[in-house]
């Protein structure tokens, strides 16, 4: 079993690792897999598919409902592989919330408090204890003597494995954590977390931020899983410390990558979608003034909005760096920054939408235009006329092509930086720093920055794409994290055939250095942030930009080439073994296998221990 709060329901990037890895675990553990998450009723109707109950699973269902009144929905998920899911129905047991508190401080010293999010990690956490347990009983009943094993995704889906062990239940158990709680909260809020980790007091930092709760849950399914895991190196280190407990094994994230038969074949997708962006360039630009598109090439940055752990800062910071050094140099390039994050907006800016909307109309009209001078061009040669004394085109029709050209010029003198209008722009980090470094589209500055607060997709009136067509359609993917415990953004596009660069302090980053050799010849860098100032990484992210945008076109091709032929090792099926190591360690210490945490993390004084 595979438990997890993003099972069949997309809320960050665990929902990606249990997606994409679904495929490989079918393959691995065929009928004896299933998925264990929370329902949630608006992705089940597009994620899950109901089906008769069967096999041990579907039993274990059935006893659930019979002996303790749970609503249980078992079917498949409708990803590649479509695993088993099992989805309990927590939401409708709010009335046993009280008695979990209470077992949850009397079994496990542990006070849920009242936050929400708490809340409803332990009810789902009691509810798919309580149908471990019946699958066991299942088991017991049918005389089926292998073993279980359940493996168990972040805090929010850790609170079976105390419960699990206080009841006896003898499973097998992995816990998983892609980033501890608190090393979130301590990097987003210090410069240095790196440097002063082990100087933190767990304890005193959880309290002090509020969230004791949540790391007394993590911390309690770490020291009793069977087998502790973490996602990267730099992740261990990480848990190490705050929680700790020394990984036992490291599972890197895989994604299933779309290979080609043909090397064009990813190519011309890059033409294709390319095209797309430059005319929404055009449209956003062109109205103000014009550059050479032939030499434009399109960066980009995406991520959840975390200014400093998701390295927005030193981006924008690079970028400046990258204008002053592209216009001191005279380099003949216009770079277009994209930076895709979600942040609040009061909706589309209406100069925006306006010019993209008559921009398509005048492309609409070129086209009209386009296909009757085809047809009269046809008529005048089959007559034998000569095409320079026809006349092919409608007075009529350039009228109108020229009220749409006047009317699309009628904008501000500069392009807007922004795509949205921003609830508080004058307390947004991205806009004030691109301020601050005097990014704001000037007609001299060869580095122009979209800022688009919303994430792709196709059905949008402002660029009309989806992520994977957009990424497929830029150059150069920049990630420079501060705090990433793994990192899909790069990974991500090494699977679409796009350099990337990310930092050291990624998780992905710190595999690609360990794993791939020459990986900056294979369009695969990674900067120094760990060991570095800010000052010095930003310098060397702008020397890695710098390169890649006055590459030759042939160069940038065959730099494409490179990466997506590097893209089948961070394939699941590259990656699986490490999770069948972490299974084995599971099985062979044993279904009883205790681990005791320390009894205080050091230098904790006893007047701050929690009661």
């Amino acid at each position: 079993m595979e438990v997890g709060w993003e099972v069949c329901w997309q809320l960050g990037g665990i929902y990606t690792v249990l997606r994409t890895k679904a495929q490989a675990m079918v393959n691995e553990w065929k009928e004896r897999y299933c998925l264990v998450g929370p329902y949630n009723a608006a992705s089940a109707e597009i994620e899950f598919e109901p089906m008769a109950r069967t096999g041990h699973f579907g039993a274990a269902c059935d006893l659930l409902e019979r002996e303790r009144g749970v609503k249980v929905h078992f079917g498949r998920w409708l990803v590649s592989g479509e695993p088993q899911v099992v989805l309990l129905d927590f939401s409708q047991y709010r009335a046993r919330l009280d008695h979990y508190k209470f077992l949850m401080w009397k079994d496990h010293g542990i006070e849920v408090g009242n936050e929400s999010e708490v809340e409803d990690s332990t009810l789902f956490g009691y509810l798919a204890a309580d149908y471990l347990e019946m699958l066991h009983r299942v088991k017991a009943m049918k005389l089926d003597s292998s073993p279980l094993l359940a493996q168990f995704h972040e805090w929010m889906a850790g609170v079976p494995i105390p419960i699990l062990l206080k009841r006896n239940i003898p499973i097998s158990t992995v816990f998983t954590t892609h980033a501890t709680i608190l090393g979130r909260y301590l990097a987003a809020g210090d410069p240095n977390f790196y440097q002063n980790l082990t100087r933190f007091d767990p304890f005193v930092e959880a309290k002090k931020r509020n969230i004791f709760a949540k790391y007394s849950i993590e911390r309690a399914a770490t020291w009793g899983a069977t087998c502790f895991t973490t996602i990267s190196e730099i992740t261990g280190i990480e848990a190490e410390h705050l929680l700790g407990r020394k990984a036992d094994v490291l599972l890197p994230n895989g994604l299933n990558s779309k290979r080609f038969a043909a090397v064009h074949e990813f190519q011309n997708l890059h033409l294709i979608y390319k095209k797309r962006i430059q005319e929404f360039v055009m449209g956003h630009f062109f109205p103000s003034y014009t550059f050479d598109l032939g030499k434009t090439l399109h960066i980009f940055t995406a991520g959840r909005y975390e200014h400093q752990n998701k390295g927005l800062d030193l981006f924008i910071e690079s970028l400046a760096r990258l204008n002053w050094r592209l216009k001191s140099q005279k380099k003949d390039v216009t770079v277009i920054a994209f930076i895709v994050t979600r942040a609040p907006t009061r909706g589309f800016n209406v100069h925006t939408l306006k010019n993209q909307m008559l921009f398509r109309e005048m492309a609409n009209q070129c086209e009209t235009i386009a296909s009757g001078v085809s047809a009269k061009l046809l008529f005048t040669a089959s007559m034998g006329v000569d095409p320079k004394n026809a006349s092919l085109f409608e007075d009529r029709e350039l009228h109108a092509l020229k009220r749409l050209t006047h009317a699309w010029r009628q904008t501000h003198p500069l392009p807007n930086v922004v795509t949205h209008n921003l609830e508080d722009e004058g307390k947004d980090p991205i806009l004030n720093q691109l301020r601050q470094c005097g990014l704001v589209n000037r007609i001299e500055d060869p580095v122009k920055v979209v800022y688009h607060p919303e994430f792709m997709t196709s059905a949008s009136p402002i660029i009309g794409l989806d992520y994977e067509q957009f990424v497929r359609g830029c150059h150069l993917g920049v990630f420079p994290s501060y705090y990433e415990p793994w990192g899909y953004t790069p990974e991500e596009c090494a699977a679409l055939g796009i350099p990337s660069i990310t930092s050291d302090l990624s998780g992905f980053g710190s595999y690609v250095r360990e794993k791939i050799q020459k990986h900056e010849e294979k369009g695969l860098f990674v900067i120094d942030r760990r060991h570095r100032t800010f000052d010095e990484s930003a310098d060397q992210l702008t020397d890695t930009i710098f390169k890649v945008m006055t590459m030759s076109m042939r160069e940038r091709i065959e730099l494409r080439n490179r990466v997506e032929s590097e893209s089948a090792k961070f394939d699941w099926k590259e990656l699986i073994p490490a999770y069948r190591r972490a299974h084995r360690i599971a099985l062979a210490r044993g279904r009883h296998h205790r681990t005791r945490p320390p009894r205080r993390n050091p230098p904790i004084s006893p007047q701050m221990r929690p009661k």
